[in-house]
């Protein structure tokens, strides 16, 4: 009797652990009250957008980003657009998450881009060749990748998510999809027309974790989470996105960003964290840019490839030719035997 009550009491204490784990694994969209968990209006966004006139209450909208009643279009579905969606207010506090529900759709069925971003930069409103944005930035940027530009030195396909930590020294390299100076990423199903997705972006205790619901479930999955990254206090949000010779609508439905609280050994901290120059320990390490091979010994290896081409037409030409004459002088020297 005892034996089995004992064997009760294990079993369910190994059923109540399980249980937590897969709550802190896959928690649904409001299940951190462990984190101490506060919302901040002044850096969230949700329906309706608008203020007076096309103005929204703390976010500054550039490019051709455009506002209706029911999503934020950063870029329509055409070729050569972009734009983004700016928080005015820094972020003061150390810790935060960031929970985006976005929709990312167009005409395209196998061919689309490029793709939007999320950014805690030091300097928003600046229009550039990343995903809409400034390149060489100053923070965090997480990237929602759409189209491959690159087929053969990463493993993974796309849609892409990837992480990098700058502090203005590198360059975001968009013909490799950004694999030279990537944190972390993981591949996700972001484009759909059946239902909203989200990404969950997490830093707290110098841990960046990025989550996602793709499938329209109402769970998180974890995409990665990377140690060791240390970001200073007083950067601002922003939501960017870009289309080239490809397209597709990137529409923002919603923007919840919570402020976590900070741990008590770091409460005598708080006025460094300004100070922090951007960095990761995991960042992996810098590779220089190798451009595609247009130099003269690549332009000869074509030209050799077209002049072999060139060649064995003109060897079967002269062949066919040879081969008619042939054939022609057998036609006359057998019309011959019959006279």
């Amino acid at each position: 009797m005892e034996k089995t009550i004992y064997m009760s009491i294990i079993y369910f204490m190994i059923c109540a652990i399980c249980l937590l784990l897969i709550k802190s694994v896959h928690g649904t969209h409001t299940e951190y009250e462990d984190l101490g968990f506060y919302p901040q209006k002044e850096h969230s966004l949700m329906r309706p957008y608008q203020g007076t006139g096309m103005t929204i209450p703390n976010w500054d909208i550039i490019g051709h980003t455009i506002v209706s009643s029911n999503f934020i279009r950063i870029t329509p579905d055409q070729q050569s657009r972009h734009g983004g969606l700016w928080n005015k207010v820094p972020i003061t506090f150390p810790y935060w998450e960031v929970h985006l529900e976005f929709k990312i759709t167009g005409h395209g069925k196998d061919l689309f881009g490029d793709g939007m971003a999320f950014w805690y930069v030091k300097h928003p409103m600046q229009p550039g060749n990343v995903f809409g944005s400034a390149d060489f930035f100053w923070g965090l940027g997480i990237f929602l990748d759409t189209y491959a530009n690159q087929n053969g030195a990463h493993a993974h396909t796309h849609p892409y998510i990837s992480a990098m930590v700058n502090n203005a020294t590198m360059a975001y390299d968009h013909d490799r999809d950004g694999t030279h100076t990537e944190l972390a990423g993981c591949e996700a199903k972001l484009r759909t027309a059946e239902h909203d997705t989200y990404i969950a972006i997490r830093y707290y205790n110098d841990t960046l974790t990025v989550m996602t619901d793709v499938d329209g479930s109402g769970e998180w999955t974890d995409c990665f989470i990377s140690n060791g990254v240390y970001l200073p206090t007083g950067l601002y949000l922003g939501i960017t996105a870009a289309t080239g010779d490809l397209s597709d609508n990137h529409d923002i439905i919603s923007i919840k960003t919570y402020r976590l609280e900070t741990p008590i050994h770091l409460m005598d901290k708080l006025d460094q964290r300004a100070m922090i120059i951007p960095h990761a320990l995991g960042s992996a390490h810098p590779r220089d840019h190798i451009d595609d091979d247009h130099s003269a010994s690549g332009r000869m290896s074509w030209l050799r490839f077209f002049f072999y081409l060139f060649l064995t037409i003109i060897v079967l030409v002269i062949a066919g030719v040879i081969g008619l004459l042939i054939y022609q002088k057998r036609q006359e020297v057998s019309r011959k035997r019959f006279y």
